[in-house]
């Protein structure tokens, strides 16, 4: 890993950082990964005021290092290009493992002790900070929905990307950086999600930055992407429609001079592609725009930085004679039993003092103020961004009266309508009144569900060229079709948490797919309710159709009630099952539904 570090068709020369801002950069960096390591292990003595001792430390040692320095170095690059460019920015963290630097960076900010007034500024602040990390009555070890700025926890892994775009679409101006872990990446949905840009409307929405993180290993094993030859590497990402920058090495400062590198050129890109699509230099107004691009133009060629730096950079380089720096034994706790091993304690020690926290913090215990100036300010602190807390955004929809698409029904069974072909119509003027708060998802399944009403009023979603020979495709469509169920969640969910509304349409024998995000996507709802800070969003909403009884002709494969069976597992104040006989009730339902909270 001590390769020169280097930025693909960018020397790293091209944009030197000036020596003091490369030193604050360095020292901001060198605090996060202090706070970090300190929430696996410390229970007191915060500012190591003293030699550290076995009372010091915590008894039951969790937590993930591995991941954690890469995490604090994108985060401390995006706070310099988020006060340089005013980037309005959220940070998505898809190894949230790494739960120790998003906490560490939101308390340096700021955020933190604004939302958390008793985990203070100050010494007193910094301990209970350590003290509350995966322990008893404290926080989760993840980027939970305790995590100021998170919109994905990461414990599950795969859906980081996905969210990510569905965070942006709509959002003219917001940047979403999203950190991809390299072993999240062998994930079959972030596989998929990579096809994304193939739905971003370089007009109305916003654009994501993929970090992926090559640190080459997961708990025990190597990283696919991480073995991969370069060319090849480059390839891949390249073949997925990606202009792939690259970041290697591992001497701090130099590998600091090639991200403020990469990142400025990956931004310059973000913001070239956005001015060539919006000639007026602002997103196009609702309804048609004469100066939009053709729909058979070209698709940009979105920017992602690939980070190559070693797992668990800047911790213990041996422990026990064993290598762990660059290696999966840094995955979670490096030095395992620092409390009741002598030899172990001295080499935490070492390694906390290796930061220099007396540099980065004054007596009291705060910031030095000269590295405070180097985060955000305000809603511009990606902790703080409001679109990570969604329901500060949100707006309810503007619905028309679902009774004027009800059928007529002069006396029972008199009356013979198709369900979903009646709902259809009213969704075609949900999607007409709210061009900019509502999306429709699904597998490719929106006409075989006779919802195809709907395109009376929208498009499906596609970026890439359109023949005359398609059906129902532009660029700035409303229905977002692909079939990967966990890419409509996905999507869907990015686009609920950070403030929208939308309804995901699919077989019921095939939302099972899904079953492990819902899943979730639930936790995460019963977390969010018991924090006073977090604004409830709008539901997640299921239509599912073609169900047991309709399946005859696909057979046995295609039956499947199951889903319901699931999620009625969960308590009644996180979800509710509705279950319409006919298309006026289905009305009725749908109604409710797009006006509910979580």
């Amino acid at each position: 890993m001590a390769g020169q570090p280097a930025v693909a068709g960018r020397p790293p020369e091209a944009r030197r950082l000036p020596a003091a801002e490369l030193e604050g950069i360095d020292a901001y960096w060198r605090a996060a990964n202090y706070l970090s390591v300190g929430q696996i292990y410390l229970l007191d003595d915060p500012l190591l005021l003293q030699p550290l001792r076995p009372e010091d430390i915590k008894p039951r040692l969790l937590g993930h290092w591995g991941t954690t320095p890469g995490l604090n170095f994108v985060y401390a690059h995006m706070n310099r290009a988020i006060r340089a460019r005013d980037l309005d920015a959220i940070f998505i963290t898809g190894p949230g493992h790494g739960g120790p630097g998003v906490v560490a960076n939101t308390y340096l900010e700021g955020t933190y002790s604004e939302i958390y007034p008793d985990i203070s500024r100050d010494a007193e602040g910094l301990r209970k900070l350590f003290r509350q990390f995966s322990f008893p009555g404290g926080i989760p070890s993840h980027a939970a929905p305790e995590t100021p700025g998170s919109i994905n926890e990461g414990g599950e892994l795969g859906y980081s990307l996905a969210h990510a775009f569905g965070a942006v679409f709509d959002n003219p101006n917001l940047l979403a950086c999203c950190v991809v872990g390299d072993g999240e990446a062998e994930t079959g949905p972030l596989a998929a999600s990579w096809h994304s840009t193939k739905f971003l409307d370089p007009v109305r929405d916003g654009a994501v930055l993929p970090v992926l993180h090559l640190n080459g290993y997961k708990i025990a094993n190597p990283t696919i992407l991480a073995r991969l030859p370069e060319a090849e590497l480059i390839g891949l990402f390249e073949g997925y429609g990606y202009h792939p920058i690259i970041v290697a090495g591992s001497e701090p400062r130099a590998m600091h001079q090639a991200m403020a590198a990469a990142l400025d050129a990956a931004l310059d890109e973000v913001a070239a592609i956005q001015a060539a699509a919006r000639p007026t230099g602002r997103p196009a107004a609702v309804g048609p725009d004469p100066a939009r691009p053709s729909a058979d133009r070209p698709w940009p060629r979105w920017p992602m930085i690939i980070l190559r730096s070693p797992k668990g950079w800047t911790g213990p380089k041996v422990v026990d004679g064993l290598p762990v720096e660059g290696t999966f034994r840094s995955h979670q706790v490096p030095i395992p039993a620092a409390r009741t091993n002598p030899e172990h304690l001295a080499q935490l020690e070492a390694w906390l003092r290796s930061y220099r926290p007396e540099e980065l913090f004054d007596a009291s215990g705060a910031l030095r103020p000269e590295l405070a100036a180097l985060a955000p300010r305000g809603d511009r602190r990606m902790g703080a961004n409001p679109h990570a807390n969604g329901g500060r955004l949100l707006h309810d929809l503007d619905l028309p009266a679902f009774q004027a698409y009800a059928l007529d029904v002069p006396a029972p069974g008199r009356t013979s309508g198709e369900s979903t072909r009646v709902l259809g119509r009213f969704l075609r003027d949900v999607i007409a009144r709210n061009p900019t708060d509502f999306r429709l998802f699904g597998p490719d399944e929106t006409a075989s569900n006779r919802l195809d009403a709907v395109f009376e009023a929208s498009g499906r979603t596609f970026e890439e060229p359109i023949y005359p020979t398609d059906d129902h495709l532009a660029p700035d469509g409303r229905v977002m079709e692909v079939l990967s169920e966990h890419l409509c969640e996905g999507w869907l969910e990015g686009y609920l948490l950070t403030g929208r509304h939308g309804l995901f349409d699919c077989y019921e024998a095939f939302i099972h797919i899904v079953d492990s995000m819902f899943n979730q996507h639930a936790k995460w709802l019963k977390v969010t309710d018991g924090l006073d800070w977090r604004a409830p969003i709008a539901s997640l909403n299921y239509l599912l159709s073609s169900h047991v009884w309709r399946q005859d002709h696909n057979g046995f494969s295609h039956q499947d009630p199951g889903f319901i069976d699931h999620v009625v597992n969960k308590k009644a104040e996180v979800i509710r099952v509705y279950l319409p006989p006919d298309a006026n009730t289905l009305l009725s339902v749908t109604d409710h539904c797009l006006r509910s909270r979580q």
